[in-house]
Parts: C-alpha cells; structure tokens; sequence
C-alpha cells in the first residue's frame, strides 16, 4: 500500500499541486532456489494480504542488488536471502523466521537473532559403519550438545542417527568457475551417488542443477575476465547455499 502526500509549490505565480509517492519501506529481499526464501514466500503474502506492503526484490535483479548493498553498507550489516529490512530504520531479520516474529518486525520491534552455536556439530557418521564409529560420534554429540545448551530443541543422538544418511560420501558442490566438460564430469559422479543413497529425501537431479549453472551463464557475460557479475553471481551463490543446506542437513562437511 504506498502512501501520497502533497506539496504546494509556487510556479509561474500559481499554485500547482505536486504529487509525490512515497513507497514502502519495508523489504523482503529473496533468490532463486533458496530454500528458506520459499518458506518465507507465503508469509510474506499472508501478511500483505493482511495489508501490510512488504516489498518482495529478488536479489538476481542488477537494481535490487545494489540496492541491498546499500543498505548493508549504511547499516552495517551482512545478511543473504531471505532478508527482512526497514530502509528508513535499519531493523532488520536476517534467515527465514516464523510469521510472529515477522509480525512483530513491522511493529517496529527489534528482533534479536538467533542463537548460534559454539562450533559445528560433529559430522555425523555415513550409513553402515561400524559401531564403534557411532559410538565415538555418540561421545562427541554430547560433548558438543553440553556446550551448546543454549540452543533450542536439541534433538538426542539416538533421534538422529534414526533419520536417513548417506551411504557414501557426496561429491562436493560444482564450482563456479568449473568448464561444461567439467560439470558434465561432475554429473556423473554426482548421479552415481544419488543412485548410491536413494534412500535419501528431496535429492535434487543433476539436471536441474546444471540448467541453474547454465542459465546464470546466459545472463552473464561468458569468457569475461574479472568478478562474476552480481546477478550471476547471486544466482550462483543460491545454487551453492542449496547445496549446502542439503550437505549439512544430512551432517557432511
């Protein structure tokens, strides 16, 4: 919902009304392909519907890039996607959040943010391994679940080793500067391990994740020397921050 206002200038010795739109201040920056950008996405909607005007810019955009920069220059801050920030104030949420906590963000609360955790969490043993390997991994749980008690819902090792893990170890994310032949290599070894752990939930294809490298490429500037281009580079780094999410979600570093 953007507001108007006006203003009475004096012109030619007559009073001409000027109209200035004011836009919202309150945006929503997201990627493509991130996963907690999708969680976010209906909230947002929800909350707009409920009338409020929170605006939506995609980060790929040349404009919307700059512009969070901007503002994470002004108010000194490091954020990726989803990002929730008030530009006349500087309040912001960085990563997905629950609709409360946004709510209370456009009440013009501060909204702290999370408890991080004091290191990673050991690498959880691959499926099939001997049980003195879980056992060990057992011991460094603990260790590591004592130390970080602040942290919410800390599940039992029991509890985890109870979900799926990979029977192998996966191939590392492809890298931004990697040729096609090199990718094409790169698939392959990654089907191969999909075809290894297909036990395993919400394994994207190797397709699908080239025709994301591909198409930033096209929108790009291909052979060019120097940085990648911010909007290629925003969509590179949304395909890579997925693949992480899914590496560290199944406890491989």
């Amino acid at each position: 919902m953007s507001k108007s206002k006006t203003d009475k200038s004096q012109v030619d010795n007559k009073n001409v009304e000027v109209v200035e739109e004011e836009t919202s201040p309150w945006y929503y920056f997201y990627s493509q392909g991130c996963g907690f950008c999708k969680k976010s996405e209906p909230i947002v909607d929800e909350l707009n519907k409920e009338g409020h005007d929170i605006l939506k810019l995609d980060v790929a955009d040349k404009d919307n890039q700059g512009l969070s920069q901007e503002l994470k220059s002004k108010y000194n801050l490091q954020c990726g996607t989803p990002w929730f920030i008030n530009a006349e104030t500087g309040k912001a949420i960085c990563g997905y959040r629950e609709k409360d906590i946004v709510q209370k963000w456009l009440d013009g609360e501060d909204i702290p943010a999370p408890p991080r955790p004091k290191g990673p969490m050991p690498k959880m043993p691959l499926m099939g391994v001997e049980q003195k390997e879980i056992d060990k991994w057992k011991e460094e749980y603990e260790k590591w679940k004592e130390e970080n008690s602040h942290l919410p819902n800390l599940q039992e090792a029991d509890a985890l080793l109870s979900r799926p893990r990979p029977k192998t170890e996966p191939p590392k994310p492809p890298n931004p500067s990697m040729s096609d032949e090199e990718l094409k290599e790169w698939a392959k070894t990654y089907d191969k391990w999909v075809k290894e752990n297909e036990h395993l939930p919400n394994l994207q294809p190797s397709e699908a994740i080239l025709q994301r490298f591909k198409a930033s490429r096209q929108n790009g500037m291909p052979g060019a020397p120097g940085p990648l281009p911010q909007n290629l580079e925003a969509r590179l780094k949304s395909v890579e921050d997925n693949l992480s999410k899914l590496m560290n979600h199944l406890g491989v570093k």
